[in-house]
């Protein structure tokens, strides 16, 4: 059981028999009053994200969520397939919102974690960075800063991103699959 201000960003908690993570989290105090935790949570079975206080009385249970090595193998109208490493005959999909927006950064024969509750499958843990070759890349045109210095190029597996003028087609950039940015080219 946790109490209250241990609920904490990136933690797993069960509320109402649904696991949520802990989206984000703060203690505050409002003058003479007792101490709140504002957490914001997104429930890992529906995707659906609220806010709720826990108080300093309030305890929850904290979920219990196995990680499984799955490797990703493509995707095809809005159905990710997945196998077993060692086995890729023991192939299954997942639909879109357990795979989340940065699905769309994952390269065939990629291995991810699965996160399992109760031993169903409810989301998909993927690397924090990948690198991915830039397949189309506008060319850069000198003293066109207008627009910040950054210019839209197109990756293998179809995903757009902002990337620097200096990035041209062919070459490899990490992007971080959280937040869909560019981080550096790879050389």
């Amino acid at each position: 059981m946790l109490d209250y201000n241990q609920i904490t960003q990136r933690s797993f908690i069960v509320l109402d028999g649904e696991p949520y993570e802990v989206l984000k989290s703060h203690v505050f105090r409002k003058q003479q009053r007792k101490p709140v935790n504002a957490t914001k949570l997104r429930n890992l079975l529906t995707g659906g994200v609220s806010e709720r206080s826990f108080h300093l009385s309030d305890k929850v249970e904290e979920a219990e969520i196995e990680t499984k090595e799955i490797k990703y193998l493509f995707n095809n109208r809005g159905e990710w397939w997945f196998c077993e490493p060692d086995d890729p005959s023991k192939r299954f999909s997942l639909k879109e919102t357990l795979v989340g927006g940065g699905g769309k950064f994952l390269k065939p024969n990629t291995a991810v974690n699965a996160l399992v509750f109760n031993e169903k499958i409810i989301g998909v843990k993927l690397p924090i960075k990948v690198d991915l070759k830039v397949s189309e890349a506008e060319p850069a045109v000198r003293g066109d800063t207008a627009k910040g210095g950054y210019k839209q190029v197109t990756l293998e597996g179809g995903a757009t991103i902002s990337a620097p003028l200096f990035v041209k087609a062919g070459d490899t950039v990490r992007v971080n699959t959280e937040t869909g940015e560019y981080t550096d080219r790879v050389l």
